[in-house]
């Protein structure tokens, strides 16, 4: 089961449409924030798809600012970040996950991708899907959920 996991679309609604494009085969998507707008349409583009969100500190709306859900009996802890002090260090989203029963976290915010496996949690940021802030372009990420086990990677927008 494959997962595709973006971030921070700042208004680039054909950056998100091209991910949603180049993944047809999928059916879950997590957004992690920054882009709630564009977010809408895609949804009503794709609504046979199950498409998971948050909200980032550039969104307005109802949505909640972290989540869990469970997909392949592995419970997935996501959020923006903003609120967790993702540029310091990864202790509270670790908190919070352990907290959720979560062995995957996703977070965004920092337009800068991460991948990382640490004390029995994946820990995935997607980048941006349309500002990146490391010097590589604008990306996504995914994971793919296995009965032999979880593997993530990032894909270039």
């Amino acid at each position: 089961m494959r997962v595709i996991v973006f971030s921070d679309t700042h208004g680039n609604l054909a950056a998100a449409n091209k991910i949603m494009e180049s993944n047809k085969v999928c059916d879950h998507f997590i957004f992690l924030g920054d882009g709630l707008d564009e977010l809408d349409v895609i949804k009503a583009m794709y609504p046979e798809k199950n498409i998971y969100s948050v909200l980032g500190n550039c969104d307005k709306g109802p949505a909640p600012t972290s989540d869990t859900v469970e997909i392949f009996n592995t419970r997935i802890y996501f959020t923006h970040g903003h609120l967790c002090s993702v540029r310091d260090s990864h202790d509270i989203l670790i908190r919070n996950a352990r907290e959720a029963g979560a062995t995957i976290i996703l977070y965004g915010h920092t337009h800068i991708r991460y991948y990382k496996y640490e004390d029995g949690l994946y820990i995935l940021n997607p980048g941006s899907a349309a500002q990146p802030k490391d010097g590589k372009p604008p990306c996504y990420a995914f994971f793919d959920l296995t009965p032999c086990g979880i593997s993530c990677a990032h894909v270039n927008v």
